[in-house]
């Protein structure tokens, strides 16, 4: 007679958060793999996946079009947030939480990057029991001014797996008196969507539809407060970006809130038709504008890292980064207001892409991450 053993499997229940515009491409990835049954081998796990949208962005043009392009389902849950003042939104989000955690009854969290929702979502996690695991953990930019930070203090503080993209986020947790068995190094996320994205970005036609010529041009994105909410601030940005357009073309697709100070400071960028203020755009032109660029100006953390994977020169517009990997092994350097015409005639003067891709910036993140959930969940 020939006896055989059945392995079980079991099902875990995540609940997947997202709220703003940079979630949408590091939960993609994710839902995509427990989808197609990555890692559901690992420790006898499948993997039942729930996302919800908070509505932290809620702006067509800031989040819908990201669904489309990255091919993410319809959410199965919508907080309808909105807007309002970070304690606010908080509050919102906490309480229109709480009870879909109580329908769900999930096994897992998972929140990810740095934004009110990942806090405020972990929070209610926290209260009732329930286990969180966090992408893009160990991320410090010690600045405690800005609102990112503080929510990824308070995050990493409650979370129960923090899963990291490089190693210098593991040694801050390490110093802040995390548990080394709450650690995982698995790689940035955000550079699974990348890859799965490539080759559609590749395909788009903005430079044409714009006039540009590859690497004959310069992509830039704003939208922190200290860059934009300060009339000086910004008038010398956009005279800076105007004096740079004399010499190269600049394509500068303008965030609402941008375009709304610009407005209320009365900041005039009509100058020069190589000055192109553009509408927001999608994720794969985006990529487009960002591997064909000469450079990159930016204050978005997550255009750092993604010129980092292609190598395109980036000045960031910040005194830190919570990515010094883009700055010690890649392509980013910080610079401040007053460095900003120099900096940018010394990018133009030197040819070629610099820096090197961090380790496991592979495109299978979310394998891993999966991988380790499934063996957090064991025992």
């Amino acid at each position: 007679m020939i006896i055989t053993t059945a392995v079980l499997t079991k099902t875990l229940n995540l609940l997947v958060v997202a709220g703003a515009r940079p979630n949408f491409m590091k939960v993609a990835p994710l839902l995509r793999a427990a989808q197609t049954g990555s890692g559901d081998h690992i420790a006898n796990h499948a993997f039942k996946c729930r996302l919800i949208h908070t509505g932290q962005h809620y702006d067509a043009a800031m989040s819908d079009v990201f669904f489309t392009e990255l091919g993410l389902p319809q959410p199965d849950v919508c907080l309808d947030a909105g807007s309002g003042s970070h304690a606010v939104q908080t509050a919102k989000i906490m309480e229109r939480f709480d009870p879909v955690c109580e329908e769900e009854k999930p096994d897992w969290v998972v929140v990810v990057g740095d934004v009110n929702s990942t806090m405020a979502c972990t929070l209610v996690c926290a209260k009732r029991g329930i286990r969180v695991a966090h992408i893009e953990a160990g991320l410090r930019s010690f600045d405690r001014t800005m609102p990112e930070e503080v929510n990824r203090i308070v995050t990493d503080a409650l979370a129960d797996l923090l899963l990291t993209s490089s190693r210098d986020a593991d040694q801050n947790l390490l110093c802040e008196g995390i548990s080394p068995g709450k650690i995982r190094f698995v790689g940035n996320i955000m550079i699974d969507s990348l890859v799965d994205n490539l080759g559609k970005a590749r395909e788009r036609r903005i430079l044409e539809n714009l006039g540009l010529k590859k690497e004959a041009f310069v992509y830039v994105t704003l939208h922190r407060p200290s860059n934009v909410d300060s009339p000086e601030s910004l008038r010398e940005i956009t005279t800076q970006l105007a004096r740079l357009s004399e010499k190269i073309p600049v394509v500068f697709p303008i965030h609402p809130r941008t375009r709304k100070m610009l407005g209320e400071f009365h900041i005039s960028t009509s100058v020069s038709p190589n000055f192109k203020i553009v509408d927001p755009i999608g994720y794969h032109d985006s990529l487009c504008l960002t591997e064909q660029a000469r450079f990159v100006m930016t204050d978005s953390g997550g255009l750092q890292e993604e010129s980092t994977f292609f190598r395109t020169p980036c000045l960031t517009l910040r005194p830190n980064t919570e990515r010094p990997v883009t700055v010690s092994l890649g392509s980013n350097r910080l610079i401040s207001l007053p460095e900003l015409p120099q900096a940018m005639d010394e990018v133009l003067e030197n040819q070629g892409r610099k820096g090197a891709v961090p380790p496991l910036w592979d495109g299978h993140t979310a394998e891993r991450i999966l991988q380790e959930i499934s063996l957090a969940s064991v025992g």
